[in-house]
Order: structure tokens, then sequence, then C-alpha cells
């Protein structure tokens, strides 16, 4: 019994210690005048100071405070020092080595130079407030996680933060939001297995704007050119794109816009005219999608990795003036992505111009979502194709770059050195093409490389080189400040052309009663090649054919914007931005647009009724769990016999119901089931493991298509012998092996199931959540789960992934919030864990519950709504 009691009184104070005191005075050096903190019910620090400097260093010491474990995480991956922090574990390892490879911190070490003086003195100020608090402080007493390491690794002394490791966190944001990399790599797989370039392309619809509209239409664009207007005035649609064939580059060159078709004539992916030996480059294609998974999700991967986000003008609100709506939809955790804050200086001015509030991430300054006192944006992944695969050929050290002229040039090398706590550390051979670093080879997987011609070796083997616009230095440090202190639409304009990486869409409102929509990104120039692979980036691209270079970067004055468009509304969840055939060239790997069309839908049919929004309105859409997937697929199951009356049950569920995806739904179990082994059915027996179908929005436009063609060729089974399969087999089939599956999951009676049992959500910490770990500690910083609604493709967009059979969530509107410009204090906001990193805290996960049911808090931004909010006072003084 005593050994019991001492074993609690140690835990206790073992995982209270790090708790930090956030009430009272308190010690910041370097503050040139007193800063105010004050914290309301949830824990959100409202910062007040007299300097930019003093602003940001209070910042710094505050997030070191709440997320400190965090950010150091957070720093040892994305400069690929993983295992000095959790010792020699292989998946860290693993980790290092494709960071390493990349060479992120390197490129912030760059940006460094890039960014603005102003930009450099506050990351500095954020890093010397960071570094007042980890002073003097053992790392026992900053955060749990360093005791429990502590028990198998020697965690040593904490370094201090510098500034680059906020700009190498920028690395990470962009590589989790980079676009269509598998896309890319998933078409070169399918054809290892399909042998036909029609076949792959059916798997990879193009956007039908037809249908989902596209966010912007030709007129809504306030930067189209004279060819756009008379491409209108010549009788073209407003959905059809415009006739401009031309696309902007740095150097002022006037190029094609890369689009190729792949109609098996221009396309000649094997063979051995410039093309692939498929059969032997499918292992380094394989090598390559394990080296890339190997780096941590930061952010968020995958279909539902997108976000919604939309606004609406003064004519449709209730206050008169415009509303906006934000929920990025990525990786849920614990702690949650983004760390809600307010910064405010105590007199605007020139020098000191920030009075703004939302959604930060732990380890960098500033606001990345929110509002100020003029301006709301909110953020969604464009999905802009900013990544190239380059298949190479290397023979020793050296690549080959011209296969016509057999020009052979020597790789760039290096050495890096990553040390393991505990264990020896380990030599790495980094190894590049003009295109970029090499990936396949980078974990040593064995068999990547193969003969690339039927003549044999003297071409070389097959590696993969990725060109990413984010290994290029940029100055999206200096856009975050940018939007912070914007006043007006062009001061967005001006941020987003610094914002390079990851592209995004934003939307935005003003307070003087403007709307509008912007894309930003560094968006790379495909010139147009007849060659043997498609040039417009969607299928890796042959490195010896410079035709396929790269040539510069769309000007950012030519990328899309609107303002005030006439529907008095705008939407962008993911979907294409402009009609198909529109410049500039973006990409054709979008969201196939299903949640963005309800949204549409759902403002359209409440303007329609002439009731005006108001934040509830803008927060009940948010939470709509209406499913796209039941709409298009129910109709056709219900016209099937199924004569067995046990499995007939499952069959009658989906008749009475409304396709409302609700925690309490037993057709929306049911449905899930059906889905997951319809795609089960259809697609395993045609594609490699790893690219088994996720059940997304493409997957849902790709099973919409073959429903009016019974015998398909995806129907039919394969595995099975002299048996040719239909539509209907295989759609009876999904519904008879959901009902028995469900039967053996949840229960033989259909009136217990629900789809909230199903599909929970359980956040998990990123070091000490994993089954690897001792329940004991796993239970501690793993909140419980939460029965969720929605799915992926629904504006609720709580992902899952079919391809792995389990309905659990993996993705998610990681916040939401709702502003009002007619009185910014009426906003509306909540995260899907709390503002704490600190697992002992109250803070930890105290809006997990209320952001599972669609709840917000109040979203104080005046001096005297914060005040009248606050709950804890602090005051940090020099």
């Amino acid at each position: 019994m005593l050994a019991l009691v001492a074993a609690t009184v140690f835990t206790v104070v073992t995982v209270r210690r790090p708790l930090p005191d956030q009430e009272g005075t308190q010690a910041l050096p370097g503050l040139t005048s007193a800063v105010e903190v004050r914290r309301d019910a949830q824990g959100v620090p409202h910062v007040y100071a007299d300097s930019t400097e003093d602003l940001f260093r209070a910042q710094g010491y505050l997030q070191a405070q709440d997320r400190f474990f965090e950010m150091d995480y957070r720093r040892h991956v994305t400069s690929g020092r993983l295992a000095e922090l959790v010792g020699d574990v292989p998946e860290a390892i693993d980790a290092d080595k494709v960071t390493r490879t990349f060479g992120w911190r390197q490129v912030a070490e760059e940006e460094w130079h890039l960014i603005s003086d102003e930009t450099r003195e506050y990351l500095q100020a954020y890093a010397q407030g960071v570094n007042s608090y980890l002073e003097d402080r053992d790392p026992e007493e900053l955060a749990v996680e360093y005791t429990v390491l502590g028990a198998s690794v020697d965690v040593g002394t904490i370094e201090p933060w510098e500034p680059i490791d906020s700009l190498a966190w920028l690395k990470a944001m962009a590589w989790d939001l980079r676009g269509n990399y598998d896309a890319e790599l998933d078409r070169a797989l399918a054809y290892s297995t399909l042998d036909d370039v029609d076949l792959v392309d059916r798997l990879f619809p193009a956007y039908d704007d037809s249908g989902n509209q596209p966010i912007l239409r030709t007129k809504d664009l306030a930067n189209r050119r004279a060819s756009d207007d008379k491409a209108s005035s010549d009788g073209s649609s407003d959905t059809d794109g415009s006739s401009d064939t031309d696309e902007s580059t740095d150097g002022g060159a006037e190029t094609a816009d890369g689009t190729e078709t792949s109609d098996g004539t221009e396309t000649d992916i094997a063979g051995s005219g410039g093309g692939f030996a498929v059969a032997d480059l499918e292992s380094a294609l394989d090598a390559t999608r394990t080296a890339l998974d190997a780096v941590p999700v930061l952010v968020g991967r995958g279909e539902a990795s997108g976000s919604n986000s939309w606004v609406v003008s003064g004519e449709h609100t209730a206050s008169g003036q415009p509303m906006l709506a934000n929920d990025p939809h990525l990786a849920l955790g614990a702690p949650g992505i983004w760390a809600q804050v307010g910064l405010h200086c105590n007199e605007v001015t020139d020098t000191c111009p920030f009075d703004v509030a939302g959604f930060s991430f732990a380890g960098f300054p500033g606001v990345v979502i929110g509002h100020n006192g003029d301006v709301a944006w909110g953020l969604t992944n464009m999905g802009a194709d900013v990544t190239d695969f380059f298949v190479e050929r290397v023979r020793a050290d050296t690549w080959l770059r011209d296969a016509q002229e057999e020009e052979w040039e020597p790789l760039e090398v290096r050495t890096e050195i990553i040390r393991v706590a505990g264990a020896s550390p380990v030599d790495l051979t980094v190894r590049s093409t003009a295109h970029g670093p090499l990936v396949s080879s980078v974990l040593g997987v064995e068999d990547v490389v193969g003969s690339p011609t039927e003549t044999g070796t003297e071409f070389g083997e097959y590696d993969v080189a990725l060109q990413w616009t984010a290994l290029e230095p940029g100055r999206t440090a200096d856009a975050v400040f940018a939007f912070d202190a914007a006043q007006d639409a062009q001061d967005i304009q001006d941020a987003a052309a610094l914002f390079d990486v990851p592209a995004q869409s934003i939307v935005f409102a003003t307070t003087d009663g403007h709307i509008g929509y912007q894309a930003p990104g560094r968006i790379p120039v495909r010139d147009e090649v007849d060659g043997p692979v498609p040039s417009d980036g969607t299928w890796p691209r042959p490195g010896w054919d410079s035709r396929y270079d790269w040539d510069g970067w769309v000007k950012s004055e030519r990328m899309p914007r609107a303002l005030d468009p006439k529907a008095g509304f705008v939407v962008a969840a993911n979907q294409a931005v402009l009609p198909g055939g529109a410049k500039p060239y973006l990409t054709e790997d979008w969201d196939y647009g299903f949640r963005s069309e309800r949204i549409r839908t759902l403002l359209k049919e409440q303007i329609d009724t002439g009731r005006p929004f108001d934040a509830a309105d803008m927060n009940r859409i948010q939470n709509d769990d209406w499913s796209p997937f039941a709409a298009m697929l129910v109709p056709t199951l219900l016209e099937l016999d199924v004569d067995d009356p046990f499995d007939r049950v499952g069959q009658d569920l989906l008749a009475d119901w409304d396709y409302r995806t609700d925690v309490d739904s037993p057709a929306a179990a049911y449905f899930a089931a059906v889905w997951r082994n319809l795609l089960a059915e259809t697609f395993w027996d045609d594609l490699p493991q790893s690219m088994r179908p996720s059940g997304d929005s493409r997957w849902l436009q790709v099973v919409s298509s073959m429903l009016e063609r019974s015998d398909d060729r995806f129907w039919d089974d394969r595995t099975t012998v002299n048996v040719v399969e239909s539509r209907d087999e295989i759609l009876t089939q999904a519904l008879t092996s959901a009902r028995r599956d469900l039967t053996v999951e949840l229960s033989k009676e259909p009136e217990d199931w629900s789809w909230g049992t199903l599909h929970t959500l359980s956040l998990e910490h990123p070091v000490l959540g994993g089954s690897s770990v001792p329940s004991l500690v796993r239970d501690f910083v793993n909140p419980d789960p939460v029965k969720m609604p929605g799915g992926p493709s629904i504006v609720n967009a709580t992902g899952w992934d079919a391809g792995t059979g389990s309905f659990a969530v993996t993705t998610g509107p990681t916040m939401r919030m709702v502003v009002d410009m007619a009185d910014l204090d009426a906003s509306t906001w909540v995260v899907a864990a709390g503002t704490s990193g600190h697992p002992a805290s109250s803070h930890y996960d105290d809006q997990l519950d209320e952001w599972a049911a669609g709840e917000t808090f109040a979203w104080p931004f005046t001096r005297a709504a914060v005040e009248g909010a606050t709950e804890e006072r602090a005051t940090l003084t020099p």
C-alpha cells in the first residue's frame, strides 16, 4: 500500500512539475517595457506590448511555457535529428535520412539571408523569449516527455532555440501540403500493373467543372487580360475558361502551359524510345514512396488534408458586413497543430503595426490564420503541382544529363552524420542532380534499380530525383507578418506574392465591406513537350531530356484573384481554382469539389430564402454531414436484388436514409462498410498494394463514372478463373459482405449499429502515444477517444482510409473559425484539443468535446472584450 501511495505521489509530482505559472509578475530579460498577458477560460493568451520586439519576445516565452516539447520535437524532425531526441528507433533514423536528403535545415539557413530585416528581428525576439523560459530549467521542468524519454536515453541539456528552427518549420508545413506527389507516383505504379495508359487515366479523371464549380469563373478574375474578355465576348460560357495560352515566368518568357493529353500515341510510357522500362522502374518508384513516407506527419496528408473556407458579402449577412469561415482539415493529434493567440500593440503605429488574433504554430511567431482590425483571412490547400519526380540514369557518381549527346555530369555528393542517442552515429551519403536530391535509394531498400534500356546498363541504373519548390529558399516568413499587418485587399495581394510555399488558396474579408480570393505560391512553368511522357507534371519525367526541365515560375501578378464577385460569396475547398483550360496552369490533380459544391448549395439555398447569415449559420454549414457518396451510390444499391433476408436487412436501412452521417446513424455505418468493401472488391485485384483506394473524392468520381457501364473492365475480379463479374454482382457482394462484417464488428441487430462507434477519433501524442509505449504512459498522454460524424468529401471532413479497412478518423477540421467583420468580438473559434501541450494541464484537451460536437467558443478581440473574458492575468517585466 505504501509503495502504491509513493508511486502515485511521484507520478503526480512528476507530471505536474512542468506546469507553468501563468499568473502574477514574471521576469523576461530583454523586454524594453512591461507586457500584459490575459488568458480566458480556455487558456488562450492575449499579449499587449509597446513594441514588436517585446510582442514577439513575449510570444516566444509563452509558447515555450505551453508547448516547448512540441516545438523541440518539430525542430528535431525538420533538422533530421529525431534520433538524437528519441534514440535508436529505426523509424526515427529513417525519417532523419530522408529529411537530411531534402536538406530542409540548409534551405532555412539560406532563407535567413533572404527575408527582410524586420522579419529577422521578429524571429530573433521570439527566439530570445523562448530561451528566457528555458534558462535555468532542467528538461524535467519543461515537459514530462523528457522525464519519460530519460528512462531510455540521455536527454542531456536542452539546446537554445534559434531563429532558423522557426524557419525550418515552414519546410515541414510545405512538405505535408505539397500537392499531387502521391498521384504522380500512383500513375506510374498503376501503369506497372495495368499496362494501359487509358486505364490509368480513368483512375485519375479530369476535374469536371460542368458539375462541381471551380473557385472562380473567368468573369470573376480581377486580373483577367484582354484575351480573357475577348473569349467571353465571343460567346464562351463563364465556366469554359480562357482562350489565353500564355504563361509568364520570372524571366519574362511566354511559354505554353504544358498540358499534354495521354492518348496512347504521344505517351510512350514504356518502351525504349526515351521512355521507361516499367518493370524495372517499379521497384525504384516503390522505394521512393517508402522513403518519402518515412517523414513523420506534422501537419497532415491525404485527401482530407485540405480545408473548407468561404466568405460571404455583407449584402447577405445579418450584420451588413462580410463574414468569413475556415476549418483546415489536417492531422489530428495531441497536442493540436494550432496555438490560439492574440498579439496586440498597445498603440498601433508604423513601428508597431500588429493588432491581430488567430491561430499560430508553436515554434513560429505571429498569426498564420485569423484577423486583425481591418482584414480577416483563411487558408485552404490549393493543391497546385509543385513537385515533380525525375527518373534519372545514374552511373557511379555521374548522371545522364542529355541522352541525345550522351552527356554525363557529376552528381552533387555530400555526407551527413546522423547522431543517435545511446547508439553509434549513422553516415548518410546524399546525392543530387540538377533536378533535386535522389530519394529512391535513401533507405537502402534492396533491388531499387534496374536496367532502363533493352541494350544493357551502359546508360546507368534508375534512381528518382525530387524537384520541389520548397527546396528553393523563399520569403514565406515575410508573408506571415505581412498578412498580420494587412489593411486592405491590396495588402493581401502583396503578402500573397511573398507566400512562396506551400501553395494555398486565400479567402479574405475587410471591415470596409470587401470580399475576395487570392492564389499565392511559387508555381513552376512546364514547357509543352511532344515526348514520351506527358509534360504537365502528372507522370514522372525523364531526367535525361532537358525539354522536361522547369522553365521558371508563374509571376505573382498572374496568380488568380477576385474582388467582390457578383455571386456575393467565394467558396474555396480544394476544388479547381479556374475553369478547365484557363491560365495559369496549376495542376491536373484537384480535389473533385464535392465539399465545395455542397457548401455552395447551402449558401445559395439560404440566400434564395432571403434570410441573412449569422455566425450560427456559418457554423452549421461547417458541421454539415450530408454524404455525396450516398447520393451517388444509394439509388443504384436500392435497385439490386438481395435474396437472403438476413443480408437484405442492411440494404433496407438505406431506403429511408437522408444521407446524413451523424454519430447515431445505423445507415451511415452500413453504407461506410459497403463503400469500403466495394472499393476492395473492385480495385484491389488491379492495383499495387501501396495504392489501394483510400475512398476519397477521386474514387467517388471514378466509381460514379463506372455506374453506367455494367461491364466495365474494373468490375471484373481478375482473381477469379473463367468468370467475368458485372457491376451488379460486385455491388451485391459489397452489400452482403458489409452486412456480415458489421454483424461481427458491432452487432447482429442493425438497430444497434451506429456510425460513431466505428468512426472514432483517438488523438495520439507524436512520441509517447504509440502502441510501443507502456499503456500507463500512453493512456496519460492520449485523450479519450471521441465519436465523430462526417467523413471524407463531406463538409465535416473527418477522413478515414478505406484502404486500411479501418473507419478510424485520420484527419479532420483541426480548428473552426467564423469571423464577423461588423463585430469582431462576435466571432467564434475552437480547436481540436486545447492550448496547452502539457498532458497534466486542464487546457490539454478541454476543447475536444465541444469541437467534436460542433460547438465553438467566443473569440474576444477588442481590449474590453478580452478583459471581460479574462480569468488569468500575468505581467512580464524587463
